[in-house]
């Protein structure tokens, strides 16, 4: 019989490993990095199951091995309904493990308990992931044989074929069977669902505007002729323009960094990609940004409140057509402290946002947004 000392140490390190957000970052990145497919999926999806699958591994424990594995099925279930292959779900599986198993001989070690000890702990550590792994293939082939021959199935099919480049194009006669016309102009529309129950809600709402929708690479994602209004505001879709079906992968993946953009920014609804468009081009030169900001903002302290109601309030301008008044009514600030606020930061960095002779004004302009915006992104004050 275990030592109950000894069951009571594991459950101790096991407890604290899942109460270490630390942790749960150094397990999500492993798997990320040793399974692609693993990795394709939005890296929240990740953190989702492994947190939950390390909690109840602490309750496993303190079970004496009669532990709940309703997140190993659930893991199993979803990722048969993402299309990621079992091989590079256990890849993931097996990568976890081990950055579990490391994290927790680092606590043990701490502790300053003895070898024997430790050899335990990672007995019964392995012990609870082996019976982890036995529910998540059980759930991922039930899930699987489920999906299978449904029209579920075959719209993940087409759309993979559409809107991912490892796929081949879908033959005309598969886009016939889903209702897709080869000759007609579709938008592209990315979510940021990844939960697939969720998914499935959404999914009801959409078809009501026509097209096909399903999970690809753990995203709510579908094609459809007509533009899509759900009157859910808690979701964020990006919709491309309509174009012809071969321009579509394209379109998917720039409706994907656009949706990172628009998440960032606290988003919901609907958002056209045209909209998202200088935003997101100017998200992919991150050290671009970094270097502009830095050049043009120096002298502000990101631990001044008053240099980021500078910051704030110059934005707020640019962003309303450099019109003072409108500034201040959403600001709530009268004009003139609206002007002050422009000529202190004028004062104390190269930003001038007045008009200058022999300058583009919408270069100037743009440039001195999107420094502004790194260097208000970059933290509050306090922080």
């Amino acid at each position: 019989m275990r030592d109950q000392r000894t069951t009571a140490f594991a459950l101790r390190v096991m407890g604290a490993m899942a109460a270490d957000a630390g942790v749960l970052t150094r397990v999500v990145e492993a798997a990320r990095e040793n399974s692609p497919e693993v990795a394709r999926l939005p890296e929240a999806e990740n953190r989702r199951h492994i947190a939950t699958l390390l909690a109840e591994g602490a309750a496993h424990l303190q079970g004496g091995g009669d532990g709940d594995f309703s997140a190993a099925q659930a893991l199993g279930a979803d990722r048969a309904a993402q299309g990621v292959s079992i091989a590079g779900l256990l890849r993931g599986v097996h990568a976890g493990r081990a950055e579990v198993i490391r994290a927790g001989v680092e606590f043990a070690r701490a502790t300053g308990v003895d070898d024997s000890t430790i050899l335990d702990f990672i007995v019964d550590v392995d012990s609870y992931v082996a019976a982890v792994e036995r529910h998540i293939i059980s759930s991922y082939h039930t899930a699987e044989l489920r999906l299978s021959r449904t029209a579920r199935d075959l719209n993940t099919q087409v759309l993979r074929g559409l809107l991912v480049p490892d796929g081949g194009f879908p033959e005309p006669a598969l886009l016939a069977r889903v209702g897709i016309r080869a000759d007609s102009r579709y938008h592209c529309v990315v979510s940021d669902v990844t939960d697939p129950s969720l998914a499935r809600t959404l999914e009801q709402r959409l078809l009501a505007f026509g097209g096909v929708y399903g999970l690809v690479e753990g995203r709510l994602v579908g094609v459809s002729r007509h533009e899509p209004c759900p009157p859910d505001e808690g979701a964020l879709l990006v919709l491309s323009p309509a174009g012809p079906l071969t321009g579509l992968r394209g379109m998917h993946a720039l409706c994907v960094q656009a949706l990172a953009v628009a998440s960032a920014r606290g988003a919901h609804g609907v958002r056209p990609l045209v909209d998202l468009a200088v935003e997101t081009a100017l998200a992919a030169q991150p050290a671009m940004a970094a270097t502009l900001a830095d050049e043009f903002l120096r002298p502000l302290d990101p631990k001044s409140a008053f240099h980021h109601e500078l910051v704030a309030t110059a934005l707020c301008y640019l962003d309303h057509g450099r019109r003072i008044g409108a500034a201040a009514a959403v600001l709530h600030l009268h004009a003139n402290t609206v002007r002050y606020r422009l000529d202190r930061l004028a004062e104390l960095t190269d930003v001038d946002l007045a008009d200058v002779p022999g300058r583009s004004h919408v270069l100037t302009t743009l440039g001195t947004w999107w420094a502004l915006r790194t260097w208000s992104d970059r933290g509050t004050p306090g922080r």
